[in-house]
């Protein structure tokens, strides 16, 4: 099917799937089971309670096809974001470490393939971080406006203007072992890349879900919410920094390049000082300073982002 062609209610629901595969794991997450049989979309949705205009934006959305961000009822999308995140935190991300785990040798014999695992654990916990934040924090504030609750203590732009895209990490993890990882002849090791590059794809759609079709209609919502209770439903500044950004080596400063060098070799705080002739306080300082810019607070994860972004190659560090 052409995609410009979009999604209506009266298309089939398995020539939805035909079209787009991956509309299967969108069907999923609104609560709609297999064995629809012949029936369109329109008719499935009313089947299971879901609300169609929200449905046919999602689907349309995800498969590169127009859409309409005034059509999304907010509630509807929540489910769905939150049936999102308990496959991703429950289902695929253990999935690929325990396949990661089968394909790569993690022993501390093999410096590259426990840096890999390292650095794979250190973004699922970033992952958890984000999405519990969101299960704590923007999901009750929504399920409050949703009653008509209006209350100034937060506002969905505060979320938006901290809002990180969650997929750039993993990109950098795939980058690093089609670069770097020996895997010749490993059949195992070239389907968790497969898994990977199609996590990797869902996490990005997942969030622009958030940014194009959630964040919008929460804003109807406080809107409505703010004019029910005689309030104004005014945006909450915040800091221009974005947590979590994608950084690159040419971000940093000559300094900071350095140091990261030095930390991916190995050096510890007082070793680094002396070799860039620097006090072992600047070079802590300088190392906050990387941390808070890479969101990277770990040796492993600044020594695989060294390797990524070329400040040093894996026979630098002693990897083989």
């Amino acid at each position: 099917m052409d995609r410009q062609v979009k999604f209506t209610s009266e298309i089939l629901l398995k020539d939805v799937i035909s079209a787009d595969p991956s509309l299967l794991m969108v069907m999923a997450r609104f609560g709609i089971p297999l064995g629809f049989g012949d029936r369109s979309v329109g008719e499935v949705c009313a089947e299971n309670g879901i609300e169609l205009a929200t449905f046919l934006t999602t689907i349309n959305f995800m498969s590169g096809r127009s859409w309409n961000a005034d059509d999304v009822e907010a509630g509807q999308l929540m489910t769905y974001l939150m049936n999102a995140h308990e496959y991703f935190l429950d289902f695929v991300l253990p999935m690929i470490r325990r396949k990661l785990i089968g394909a790569i040798d993690c022993s501390s014999t093999d410096e590259l393939g426990f840096l890999i695992l390292r650095f794979y654990d250190e973004y699922v916990t970033e992952v958890k971080k984000h999405m519990q934040m969101e299960n704590a924090k923007v999901f009750p504030y929504v399920e409050k406006l949703l009653k008509g609750e209006f209350s100034d203590g937060f506002r969905i732009e505060k979320f938006a203007s901290h809002h990180s895209h969650i997929d750039p990490k993993l990109k950098e993890l795939k980058d690093i072992i089609i670069r770097y990882y020996p895997g010749k002849g490993n059949d195992l090791l070239n389907s968790v890349l497969f898994d990977i590059i199609t996590c990797e794809h869902d996490l990005r759609l997942h969030c622009m879900a958030e940014d194009r079709l959630f964040v919008p209609a929460v804003k109807k919502l406080e809107a409505k919410a703010a004019e029910k209770c005689g309030g104004v439903a005014v945006e909450v500044k915040s800091s221009d920094q974005t947590y979590g950004a994608s950084v690159k080596a040419s971000d940093l400063s000559e300094r900071e390049r350095e140091i990261v060098w030095c930390v991916a070799k190995g050096m510890s705080n007082k070793e680094i000082a002396s070799h860039l002739c620097l006090s072992v306080h600047t070079v802590t300082t300088h190392r906050r300073n990387i941390s808070a810019k890479l969101q990277i607070h770990s040796t492993a994860g600044i020594t695989i982002f060294a390797i990524v972004n070329g400040l040093l190659t894996p026979d630098e560090i002693g990897v083989k």
